[in-house]
């Protein structure tokens, strides 16, 4: 596709509130609410970040989740803000494999139209994740 860029870099969780919506913190299927904030670099640069996410535990260490999250700062060097919908799955062996998409319409400053998707593959246990994401500015 003309136009479009890919882009790569790291995030770290800055901060991760999860509570239980119900059943119960035991009960199988469960839903749950987390409040988290994350630090990218790379060609992604926004510190603080906000992210909700829907998670619904299938078993007591895996499940899938949805989410959305508001990105403040730069994507390779132009600044504005954009906000990308989540979905994904985690395993049992605490590895989360995600995909997000820029929600329509939401790039603002520099960043105004764009349009993207990307990814990412957690593995318990690591300080950072990669994550690849490519797109078009309008």
């Amino acid at each position: 596709m003309p136009g479009t860029r890919t882009t790569t870099g790291h995030f770290t969780f800055a901060d991760w509130q999860e509570r239980v919506i119900g059943p119960d913190e035991e009960a199988v299927p469960r839903l749950a609410h987390a409040g988290v904030r994350n630090t990218f670099s790379g060609g992604i640069e926004a510190a603080g970040t906000t992210c909700e996410y829907s998670i619904v535990y299938v078993t007591a260490k895996t499940g899938s989740f949805s989410g959305m999250e508001l990105l403040t700062g730069r994507l390779d060097g132009r600044e504005g803000s954009f906000a990308v919908e989540e979905r994904g799955r985690f395993d049992e062996d605490g590895t989360v494999h995600c995909s997000f998409e820029v929600v329509p319409g939401s790039g603002s400053g520099e960043l105004t139209g764009l349009k993207g998707q990307g990814a990412f593959t957690a593995r318990h246990g690591e300080p950072a994740v990669t994550y690849r994401f490519t797109y078009e500015l309008g």
